[in-house]
């Protein structure tokens, strides 16, 4: 049975599109219903903004639970395609059966972690007394369907790894169509205000979960789930490979955990106005990002399986048509932030305060998002190729920049400048990583190249 796409022969720019696309759209569904969420939850009557700022402390907090869906889904994916393309195919279901132990582990080891110090954490990163309320009432219950969000973002990764972009795609839109619908039923219609929403996410994400979960329990992937040949080594291996990727989600928590918690400071009695500002305008450059992660990472399995099967010609021209893919969309949106954030912004909040603060923010925190594709194309084209350590490094550096503007720009300027913080080091990360990426590349490719060839080599000795 042939898969959808055959990552080690298509044609490499139409398995790009193919790959990236279906990825790049689930993503930005994905970040969507996430925003629909606060759209609605900003235009509560009367108690909308301070709604909005609760969910705002929120957010960083759900990012950093669903991020461990990424430790063990994006690398035990990654091991799964370099396994499919040396044609290993007994091996990569093991990791498949191992993956799956661990997403269980780790969902009920987080629930029960969060349930018990959610109300620390929401009073450090952010909450006032006045938000607190709110942030509890959603932070309790999406903390309760921690296992559903990991499992339908885990899993996801097996499924686009085979080849299985389309689908993958549907797994988040069921889930986004799902939150659609069912938000303003039980925020407005049945008067639960933010615990309507959170209610409306966990049963979105159960619904992605079991389908995710159906389609790799049934027989049309070539490796499913499967129960048994569980193995410590295995499971090490997949947490070093998504150990990378992982602390880059968990980072990117933290730092606007940081962010909130620094604009509450500096604020000053502007502090509950700042964070509201700032979530209207992280989620319009989560509309960036996200889509821009799609590219990168949806296409990680072309890289990971052409590096199994040691086709280095095919990976040049894959991050070649990856980069321009990225270039192109982070282009396109840069003119979006110029010419429409008051839309944007507008269907948030009525509040004119709001407004203007949240539109001039938009516009600085996106400055630099082109040269942000070098970033994202390039680390997560070193994580594919299995140097955790190299994209690890990379992306710690951007995100230590970052905190370190934010902190220096709040309290040297005024509170409002930490906005600055992300395009400053974008731009510096960026070049890093770049230069980085063509010292790494070549030489890795070519000592792969080298132990395939000894392998080779013995495998002949012996048999003569």
């Amino acid at each position: 049975m042939r898969r959808q796409n055959d990552l080690g022969k298509d044609p490499i720019p139409s398995l790009v599109l193919k790959l990236a696309i279906p990825s790049m759209i689930a993503q930005f569904v994905n970040i969507l219903y996430s925003i629909i969420d606060r759209i609605y939850i900003g235009n509560i009557p009367e108690t909308g903004a301070l709604a909005l700022a609760g969910v705002g402390v929120c957010g960083p907090i759900v990012t950093l639970l669903s991020s461990f869906g990424t430790l063990v889904g994006l690398g035990g994916s990654i091991l799964v395609a370099m396994r499919m393309g040396e044609k290993n195919q007994k091996q990569a279901e093991k990791i498949l059966a191992n993956s799956f132990v661990l997403l269980v582990i780790f969902s009920a080891v987080l629930t029960i972690l969060f349930l018990i110090f959610k109300n620390r954490l929401l009073m450090c990163f952010g909450a006032s007394e006045t938000t607190f309320p709110y942030a509890n009432t959603y932070l309790s219950i999406y903390t309760i369907g921690t296992f559903f969000a990991l499992m339908a973002m885990g899993l996801n990764y097996f499924i686009t790894c085979q080849g299985y972009s389309t689908i993958g795609m549907v797994t988040v839109l069921l889930g986004a169509v799902t939150n659609i619908v069912l938000d303003p039923v039980f925020i407005f219609l049945l008067h639960m205000d933010t615990a309507g929403a959170a209610i409306a996410t966990v049963i979105s994400q159960m619904v992605s979960c079991l389908f995710a979960a159906g389609f790799l329990l049934s027989k049309r992937p070539p490796v499913r789930i499967t129960f048994g040949g569980y193995s410590l080594s295995i499971c090490r291996r997949i947490l070093s490979i998504g150990i990378s990727p992982f602390l880059i989600l968990a980072t990117d928590s933290v730092i606007i955990i940081i962010m909130n918690s620094v604009l509450q400071r500096a604020g000053g009695t502007d502090g509950d106005l700042l964070i509201a500002s700032a979530t209207i305008v992280q989620s319009f450059l989560s509309l960036i990002t996200g889509p821009m992660l799609g590219i990168s990472s949806g296409t990680q399995a072309i890289i990971s399986y052409n590096y199994g099967a040691n086709l280095a010609g095919r990976i040049k021209q894959a991050e070649k048509n990856i980069l321009i893919l990225c270039l192109i969309f982070t282009t396109l949106m840069f003119i979006v932030s110029r010419i429409f954030p008051y839309y944007f912004v507008r269907v948030f909040t009525s509040s004119p305060e709001h407004i203007e603060l949240s539109v001039w923010g938009i516009k600085a925190i996106t400055l630099a998002v082109i040269p942000l594709s070098f970033q994202y194309c390039l680390v997560d084209c070193l994580t594919a190729l299995g140097c955790t350590k190299i994209s690890l490094s990379l992306s710690l550096f951007r995100k230590s920049l970052y905190t370190s503007f934010v902190i220096i720009f709040a309290f040297a300027f005024q509170a409002k400048t930490s906005f600055f913080a992300e395009p400053a080091s974008d731009l510096i990360a960026s070049a890093m990583s770049t230069a980085a990426f063509l010292l790494v590349f070549k030489k890795h490719l070519e000592k792969r190249n080298k132990q395939i060839e000894a392998s080779e080599n013995k495998s002949a000795a012996i048999q003569n």
